[in-house]
């Protein structure tokens, strides 16, 4: 049975946040008994659409998880809450022709308004400035994406966000309109896609005129400010990333956090910190390097010091890298007929090894740590590598085993 269009309240009023509606349908979820689809007459939620995530909120005491829409058709994913009542009675209260109240996460709402608006003026300056089309817009919980058809530098970039902080200070008031085909037809204006039907306009004054599903803010002093977060060169183009009002502000006061924290533990002030970390990881670097040769060489006594009168060699080391753990297996099989083992790890953490031979099958020995002690990895028969979680000791007894 095909469903009527549902009405779209939120475009009437992106402000408000209450509101009644008939249920027209309402159907377990397919992915999950624990949900239910649900399609109303009307509804104020605004769904997973044009690159934005969907309103929350509570629809009939459920709380609402995702809303999505399909050739018109609104439908709300609500969860069941632990202890509220069995399942027949939660179908009871959730059925079609049944009268249900609904309030969506205002401040959800309004932070996904703010990025929202803050973006269409972004775009607008980026294709007015550079002619550049915004090719890909993504506008989720925690980051605004835009990727853009051309390059632009990083001095541009700061330009563009400036303006974009000009334009909100100056207040302006955000229009909504729904033109007609013939002014469609002598309109100017940025749109991804081919739209049928109806063709929603929003414009700010002066910076941008697009075609657009999604509620915004009345006036652009509501967006707060915008803050570019990121960007790279991405496809041929840029993609940038923005935040804007409250959701920069948090961004802000971590960032803040942040430094705060460092300037405590460097002692400095906030412009000597990169300074402080750059000489820190200078100084790492040079005494990871100084580390790994006393370990190369500390290794090599190791080795010499295995006994010569056996057919095989194994080695239980802590701190040693893989590659250096390789060069040394390669060596002892040079050495040794049998199996050449080296165990990097503890017992607390357990071991990564590398076992080699040239005479024997090394998947004997993987196949007992396996078995005996649930390790993991495999390899070519002069050759495996894997890990195992146990002790020295439960180790060593399988290799005498296998050995």
């Amino acid at each position: 049975m095909s469903m009527t269009e549902t009405i779209k309240l939120y475009d009437s009023d992106a402000y408000a946040t209450e509101f009644e509606a008939d249920i027209l349908s309402c159907e377990p979820n397919k992915a999950d008994d624990k949900h239910f689809d649900i399609i109303l007459n009307q509804t104020l939620f605004f769904p997973e659409e044009g690159g934005q995530s969907p309103d929350m909120g509570i629809l009939g005491g459920y709380r609402v998880v995702d809303v999505q829409i399909k050739n018109g058709v609104i439908t709300h994913t609500v969860e069941t809450l632990a202890g509220d009542c069995c399942e027949v009675e939660k179908e009871a209260e959730l059925a079609a022709g049944v009268h249900v109240q609904g309030k969506i996460d205002w401040q959800h709402r309004f932070y996904n308004m703010q990025q929202h608006s803050g973006e269409h003026i972004f775009s607008g300056i980026v294709h007015s400035r550079f002619g550049f089309e915004n090719v890909g817009f993504h506008l989720s919980d925690s980051v605004v994406t835009m990727d853009f058809s051309g390059v632009i530098s990083p001095e541009d970039i700061a330009e563009v966000e400036h303006e974009v902080n000009v334009a909100i200070s100056k207040n302006i008031p955000i229009e909504v309109t729904y033109p007609s085909r013939d002014e469609l037809a002598q309109l100017e204006y940025r749109s991804k896609i081919e739209i049928e039907g109806q063709v929603r306009i929003v414009t700010v004054p002066g910076y941008d005129v697009c075609a657009c599903c999604a509620p915004h803010v009345k006036r652009t002093g509501e967006i707060g400010m915008l803050k570019v977060m990121n960007y790279q060169n991405y496809k041929g183009g840029v993609r940038v990333s923005i935040l804007c009002g409250f959701r920069a502000l948090e961004a802000f006061r971590q960032k803040c956090d942040i430094i705060s924290e460092l300037m405590g533990i460097f002692t400095t002030n906030q412009v000597a910190i990169v300074d402080n970390v750059t000489k820190l990881k200078s100084v790492n670097q040079s005494l990871k390097s100084e580390l790994g040769t006393a370990k190369s060489a500390l290794l090599g006594y190791k080795v010499a010091e295995l006994p010569a009168d056996t057919d095989n060699a194994v080695l239980f080391e802590c701190g040693i890298d893989t590659n250096t753990a390789r060069n040394c297996v390669n060596g002892l099989v040079e050495k040794y007929s049998g199996f050449s083992a080296f165990f990097m790890g503890n017992d607390e953490e357990g071991y990564s090894f590398i076992i080699g031979s040239k005479n024997a099958d090394c998947n004997t020995v993987a196949a007992a740590l396996r078995n005996k002690l649930g390790a993991r990895g495999g390899g070519k028969p002069v050759m495996v590598q894997g890990s195992v979680k146990a002790a020295k000791s439960e180790i060593e007894e399988v290799l005498k085993e296998v050995l």
